[in-house]
């Protein structure tokens, strides 16, 4: 048995999608198991750049299984112009490399609609979704009137959802957020055709990777967003709607626990997060501006910028207990290349205390104060290291205290955007 999670360590955008398409080349199966297209991971390979949001990163290799699990929410639109780009860039998108679980539950029209009313409606208490209906879809499957991938297959049991749910939606639409009234007629013939186009893809994957895992198969389970957007254990209400962390990949993908083997959380060399909420160690200053602008900090998805701060160990510490993670990626040291001095955050003083997790209470967050130590920087000679006996003394320092202050190897370094700008410092 050969399996491994790759999560995100932080608030998401650590570059899981490139250390994904890294660790690919040497699986056979790659899965994906929570989360839906609000999720952006971006690959470089050669002069190529793939931009991804659904589909995961191993169908960059032609010869690796694809799957997306039942944790999913899949916008069925999203996915087919998503299939349409990445056959426009030559790869080989198709049902024989590219299953969709019949349990994912799917993001209906409505649910869109919902989304942006409610965060209209909230005011300047928005959470920051980013409009794609994954909140709104992940309520109803929690509240059991879902619409699943197997659903779209039925036509009469489908025609008799799509109105129970419309009929109850309209009025809150119309009465309660001020929107227009969806038309049941229309959204039950899209959906319906929308079925039969995804009828090829669909599978019972839960069968497919249990069987594939009992055969030997490499597995790679990959993570969307990080595990301080996790419902349960992140910055609530400022989170996604879906498990983040390894915990999800149980249930996301329709295997036991006892199948998962290793855990892997990717970090950057600093902390970055997209919208509201508290965020101990940001630098709103030049130096902040600098390291976005350096970093490309800009949502795939989204476009929006990402607030950016010194390395937080604390959420990292959290991560690795919450995950049970077994090893670290550390990216982008590359853009700290140029400080002068660099900082790392390895505790918080709450009203007078030091403290090591991250306080359920955004109020108590807040209150927070990073304790720093401080490091001398490094140079742009990083960026062409392709061994750790390459780096440079200074960022071999940051790496190793990292690797003390936090009892984990940082397995995989990564000092540039490109497949060929990683390498494995120890294994995983």
């Amino acid at each position: 048995m050969s399996t491994l999670v790759i999560l995100g360590a932080q608030w998401g955008d650590e570059g899981k999608g490139k250390i994904t398409d890294y660790l690919a080349e040497t699986s056979e199966v790659v899965v994906r198991f929570q989360g839906g297209n609000n999720a952006g991971h971006t690959v470089e390979v050669g002069e190529k750049q793939y931009k991804l949001h659904l589909i995961p990163s191993g169908v960059i290799y032609g010869d690796k299984l694809n799957i997306i699990g039942n944790g999913v929410v899949l916008d069925p639109l999203a996915f087919f112009e998503e299939v349409k780009y990445l056959r426009e860039l030559g790869l080989s998108v198709s049902e024989k490399n590219l299953f969709i679980s019949d349990r994912a539950n799917v993001i209906m029209p409505y649910h869109k609609v919902l989304d942006a009313l409610k965060e209209k409606a909230r005011g300047k208490n928005d959470i920051g979704t980013t409009g794609k209906g994954i909140g709104p879809a992940y309520t109803d499957k929690v509240e059991r009137s879902g619409i699943r991938v197997c659903d779209l297959l039925h036509p009469v049991s489908l025609k008799e959802k799509i109105t129970q749910n419309l009929l109850e939606k309209n009025k809150y639409i119309v009465n309660v957020l001020g929107g227009e009234p969806m038309d049941i007629e229309g959204v039950y013939n899209t959906y319906l055709e929308l079925g039969e186009m995804l009828r090829p893809y669909v599978r019972d994957t839960s069968v497919i990777i249990y069987n594939e895992i009992r055969n030997k198969k490499k597995v790679l389970f990959e993570g969307a967003q990080g595990m301080l957007l996790d419902i349960d254990y992140g910055t609530y209400p400022f989170v996604t709607s879906s498990n983040t962390t390894a915990g999800g990949v149980p249930s996301g993908s329709g295997i036991g626990p006892n199948m998962i083997e290793k855990a892997v959380g990717v970090t950057k060399a600093y902390t970055t997060r997209v919208g509201k909420g508290p965020f101990p160690t940001e630098l709103e200053d030049e130096t902040g501006t600098w390291i976005r602008e350096q970093g490309h900090e800009y949502g795939t998805t989204t476009g929006r910028s990402r607030r950016c701060g010194w390395l937080d160990l604390v959420i990292v510490k959290t991560s690795i207990r919450v995950s049970g993670l077994t090893s670290l990626v550390l990216t982008k040291i590359d853009t700290l290349a140029g400080l002068p001095k660099i900082k790392i955050c390895v505790g918080y003083r709450l009203n007078g205390e030091v403290i090591d997790f991250v306080p359920a209470s955004l109020e108590d967050l807040a209150l927070c104060e990073p304790i720093y130590e401080e490091f001398d920087g490094w140079d742009d000679s990083v960026q062409t290291a392709k061994t750790y006996d390459e780096m440079h003394p200074n960022a071999k320092k940051y790496i190793e205290r990292i690797e003390e202050l936090m009892d984990i190897k940082c397995s995989i370094i990564s000092v540039g955007p490109r497949r060929d700008q990683t390498f494995k410092k120890d294994s995983l």
